[in-house]
C-alpha cells in the first residue's frame, strides 16, 4: 500500500509534537513545518523531514509543492488571548493572514485534505446553552476568538473553490506533558511549573470560572481521526464536562504534595466565564471520544513537570 503523505504546521509544538508521533507510528510520511518559536524542544521521530520556516512564507510554499501531501494539518498557532489582545492588529497579520497563505499553498500543492486547529472555547463566547455544539452561534469576545472564527470562513471558502474536502477542529482547553509553563497560558501547564519549583500556583479572578480541559493524548487521537475522514465542516474535540480552575489547582496541589495555597490575582479581560463542549459530532463524524480524565491526566502532567527542569516565572495562570 502508498503510504499516505500528510504536512503537519506547529509540528514542534506542544500539540504538534505529540500528533506527529501519532502520525509516524501510524505509518504517515511526514513533512514537518515549524518557525520554532513554541518549540518544545523535544525531538521529532527519525525520519521526519523539517523545514524552519512559518506556515505561510514562500518557503513553506514552496516545500510544500515539492513534498505533494495528501493532506495538511494545520496546528501552527501565534500567540493566546492576551497577546492578541495587546495588538490585534499584529496578531492577525501573524496568524490570521500566515493561515490563510497557507490554505492556498495547501490546494496549489494539490493536497486532497486540509485539516486546521480552531478554538471551541473562544468562539462560541459566553453562551447560554453547555456544553455548547456546534450549531451554537458563533459570538467571541476576543480578537484571538476572532481571528480563528475567520481562518474557518477562509478554509471553507477554499472548499467551495477547490476539490478538497476541509475540516476546522473547535479544540477545548488541551493540556499536558511538554507544555510551555512559563507563558501566560495554559493554566495547568503554568501552575505545574510552579508548584514543582515551590510555589504559589496563581488564579485570576475567583476561580470559579469552567474550562473544559482535553488532554494533549486525546487531542493527538482526534487529529488523526480527522485526517483519516472526509467529512467537512467543524467539530468539537473536548469532553463535554465543565471543570473549575479552583478543581484544577487543588488537583495539581495534591498530585504535588506541596501545601502551597493558591493566590488570588484580578481577572483577565476578553476570557469567557464557562466553557464545555459537546464532542458528540466527534464521535458520530470520527469515531473519536476523549479517554483521559481529569484526574488521570493531571497526574500524568504533574508528574511530566516535576521531572523535568524548568525555570518557574512569576506569571498569572490564564486559559
Amino acid at each position: 500500500m502508498t503510504r499516505r503523505r500528510v504536512a503537519v504546521t506547529g509540528a514542534a509544538g506542544f500539540i504538534g509534537g505529540h500528533t506527529v508521533e501519532l502520525l509516524h507510528a501510524s505509518g504517515w510520511v511526514i513533512l514537518a513545518i515549524d518557525d520554532l518559536t513554541h518549540a518544545t524542544g523535544h525531538p521529532l521521530p527519525s525520519g521526519v523531514d523539517f523545514l524552519e520556516a512559518d506556515a505561510g512564507s514562500p518557503q513553506a510554499a514552496d516545500e510544500l509543492a515539492r513534498f505533494r501531501p495528501d493532506a495538511v494539518l494545520h496546528l501552527a498557532s501565534k500567540g493566546g488571548v492576551q497577546r492578541a489582545r495587546r495588538d490585534p492588529g499584529a496578531h492577525a497579520r501573524a496568524s490570521l493572514a500566515s493561515t490563510v497563505a497557507l490554505y492556498a499553498a495547501a490546494v496549489a500543492a494539490g493536497a486532497r485534505r486540509v485539516v486546521s486547529a480552531s478554538s471551541g472555547g473562544t468562539i462560541y463566547g459566553n453562551g447560554q446553552a453547555f456544553p455548547a455544539g456546534e450549531r451554537t452561534p458563533a459570538a467571541p469576545v476576543s480578537v484571538y476568538g476572532a481571528a480563528k472564527l475567520g481562518e474557518e470562513v477562509y478554509l471553507s471558502t477554499f472548499r467551495r473553490g477547490s476539490a478538497i474536502s476541509t475540516l476546522s477542529l473547535r479544540y477545548a482547553n488541551v493540556y499536558g506533558p511538554r507544555q510551555d509553563g512559563t507563558g501566560e497560558a495554559g493554566l495547568v501547564a503554568i501552575a505545574s511549573t510552579r508548584l514543582a519549583a515551590g510555589e504559589a500556583p496563581l488564579i485570576n479572578g475567583d476561580g470559579e470560572q469552567t474550562r473544559d480541559f482535553v488532554y494533549v493524548g486525546d487531542v493527538a487521537a482526534a487529529n488523526l481521526a480527522a485526517l483519516d475522514s472526509r467529512r467537512s465542516g467543524a467539530v468539537n474535540v473536548g469532553t463535554g464536562v465543565e471543570t473549575s480552575v479552583n478543581r484544577v489547582v487543588e488537583l495539581l496541589t495534591s498530585a504535588s504534595g506541596r501545601r502551597l495555597a493558591a493566590v488570588h490575582e484580578p481577572a483577565r479581560d476578553g476570557e469567557v466565564r464557562r466553557v464545555s463542549l459537546d464532542p458528540s459530532r466527534a464521535a458520530r463524524w470520527l469515531g473519536w471520544h476523549p479517554g483521559t480524565s481529569i484526574e488521570e491526566g493531571i497526574e500524568l502532567t504533574y508528574r511530566h513537570f516535576a521531572a523535568t527542569d524548568r525555570p518557574a516565572l512569576r506569571v498569572a495562570a490564564s486559559r
